[in-house]
């Protein structure tokens, strides 16, 4: 078990003297700290300087719903041995089940499919990919649309080049979707889902989208009969697979799953207990973050930041680190999430701007002697950030042989340089392009330092030529980045607006184009749009990053629509993400 305490040994820093908050803003009195060459006993001078006092702003951010007493307090069941004995039977049930010689082939399909949605996939990896692969290169069968279109869209999940082309059969002689097949309701839902899955020039899965959203649209207004179908159809029109998170999407699947007629009782189960036992793993390990927190003291210190442990561990969960065997990986990687978002604080929200330039510096040259410069906020939160730099290179090379410091600190350089751009914008009262805002922007929402962590958990082994396609900022990594900007901006626009933050996507649009702020927003959803398609891309194509690196990539965009789809679930604390994130880790599935 690694050791998740973190030491820190400090200089003796000048201290705040008090701080005080007016209608909002927050002003901190200090004295200057004392230069290296100051005597300690120095006496006093006879006069006295009077320090303009900064004019800080303040975010006015909540206390997180979960505290440490709240977390340290939990207990579950499902961590004794009786049930993960139960879950290894359940498994073995369901590989016979898997490879039955006489199931039909569209039933198979829908078994993997379901696996899928409950989060079990995971323990039927080499049966599932068995499947695929065999009826990828010897199924030569005519199907109708609704199995054309979930073979299409579970090959292309799996990395299968499958053309456009197999929904030929389905246009008529002027191109467009034949009107009879939205009688076949299940087939237009299919057809749907598979469309997310496009590249770039894929006109036929772009007529497939409008055509199957607009007939389900209709289903969705109207209503069915089939209230198991309705329930499925409204539920994708809010988000299509594709775009969701599995395990957050298995909880509301499992509970569907089982008012299904042709539910399986063995499937049903594994996937309860999956999910119990699961969640018992992460409450210990949420466990073993808040005390780590709390031994940074970093709240206490930081006090105008955010305090998301809960938040930033969500991040890591469903944004690609979600099987048991990343417990160390979620835990670093929650680390890094914690530190980002604490400085994002720092720039978005507390520091001055002469503060801000000195922490940059200090950032961009990684210069422990200029520490000493900086206001004892910034200097606990650098120093902690370094320790933990240190903690996870020493982890790698112990494991890899390989020296990942630069890397590691390159990553939080970028990410300071583009919070330090915004900054500087907003002290000018600056609106840049869109284009412009953009490409700082796909930085500064945290992605390429997320990724770049995420790679060095997960890839083994590490190979310099990848490490170097990563640090050139690969698609993979820009496309997540993004669609995590977009998504960030249309959820959090209006909030960060009003207290005064630097333009963002949407301000940027309206102000160059003169369009209106729904004309702004639907932009930003094409973009998004766009972004999806040039993922897909890196899915199907010939990658030397490893099929889990991909993943923990796509799984970040998902985690980002998943995150702002109602609003923001990560500095304001909806009561949205509040229920999502209390059935996840603290209210286990009866």
């Amino acid at each position: 078990m690694v050791n998740l305490s973190m030491h820190i040994s400090l200089p003796i820093p000048h201290k705040p003297a008090h701080t005080t908050f007016h209608g909002g803003a927050t002003t901190t009195l200090y004295t200057r700290p004392r230069s290296s060459s100051t005597r300690c006993n120095a006496m006093p001078s006879a006069q006295t300087t009077t320090v303009p006092v900064p004019t800080r702003r303040s975010a006015n951010y909540k206390p997180s719903f979960w505290d440490f007493n709240y977390i340290q307090s939990l207990t579950t069941q499902y961590t004794e041995e009786r049930h993960s004995k139960r879950v290894a039977e359940l498994i073995a049930r369901a590989k016979m089940l898997l490879l039955h010689q006489e199931m039909e082939g569209d039933r198979r399909l829908e078994l993997i499919d379901d696996l899928q949605r409950l989060a079990i996939s995971h323990h039927f990896e080499q049966e599932i990919t068995q499947i695929l692969s065999s009826i990828y290169h010897d199924d030569t069968t005519e199907r109708d649309l609704y199995s054309t279109s979930l073979q299409f869209r579970l090959l292309r999940e799996h990395g299968f080049r499958v053309s456009q082309d197999v929904f030929d059969c389905f246009k008529n002689e002027n191109g467009d979707f034949k009107t009879s097949l939205c009688d076949d309701k299940r087939g237009m839902l299919q057809l749907y889902e598979a469309s997310f899955l496009l590249t770039h020039g894929e006109e036929t899965l772009e007529l497939a989208n409008v055509f199957a959203t607009k007939h389900l649209q209709k289903i969705g207004d109207e209503g069915d009969d089939d209230h198991n179908l309705l329930e499925m159809v409204r539920y994708a029109l809010d988000l299509p697979i594709h775009w969701r998170t599995q395990r957050p999407n298995a909880r509301w699947f499992i509970e569907a799953y089982g008012r299904r007629s042709e539910m399986n009782p063995t499937i049903l189960e594994l996937a309860k207990l999956e999910f119990n036992i699961t969640q018992s793993m992460h409450q210990q390990e949420l466990k073993l973050i808040s005390r780590w927190w709390k031994q940074t003291r970093l709240s206490e210190k930081l006090p105008f930041a955010r305090d998301r442990i809960v938040e930033c561990y969500l991040w890591t969960l469903v944004g690609g680190l979600s099987q048991p065997q990343y417990g160390y990986s979620r835990i670093m990687a929650t680390k890094a999430n914690i530190l980002i978002t604490l400085i994002d604080d720092i720039f978005d929200v507390y520091a001055t701007l002469d503060e801000l330039h000195l922490f940059n510096d200090v950032i961009h040259r990684w210069d422990l002697e200029a520490v000493n410069q900086l206001p004892n906020y910034m200097q606990i939160c650098f120093l902690t950030l370094n320790n933990f730099i240190n903690e996870m290179a020493c982890d790698v090379l112990k494991e890899q042989d390989i020296l990942i410091i630069k890397y590691l600190r390159k990553s939080w350089q970028d990410l300071c340089k583009s919070f330090m751009q915004e900054a500087q914008w907003h002290a000018q009262g600056y609106t840049p392009t869109l284009d412009k805002y953009i490409n700082n922007g796909w930085i500064s929402s945290s992605v390429p330092v997320i990724l770049s962590h995420a790679f060095f958990l997960v890839t083994t082994p590490i190979q310099k030529t990848t490490v170097d396609s990563l640090y050139q900022y690969h698609d993979l990594v820009r496309c997540p980045a993004v669609i995590l900007r977009l998504a960030n901006d249309l959820a959090t626009s209006p909030n960060e607006m009003e207290r005064g933050d630097v333009a963002e996507s949407i301000q940027c649009y309206m102000k160059e184009s003169g369009a209106s702020v729904e004309e702004a927003r639907e932009h930003a959803r094409f973009l998004i749009w766009n972004s999806w398609k040039r993922m897909n891309e890196e899915r199907v194509g010939d990658s030397h990053f490893s099929k889990e690196f991909i993943k923990k990539a796509v799984d970040l965009g998902r985690m980002a629509q998943y995150m702002y789809q109602l609003g923001d679930g990560h500095g304001i604390q909806n009561t949205h993400i509040k229920e999502r994130i209390s059935s996840l880790f603290f209210k286990s599935i009866v």
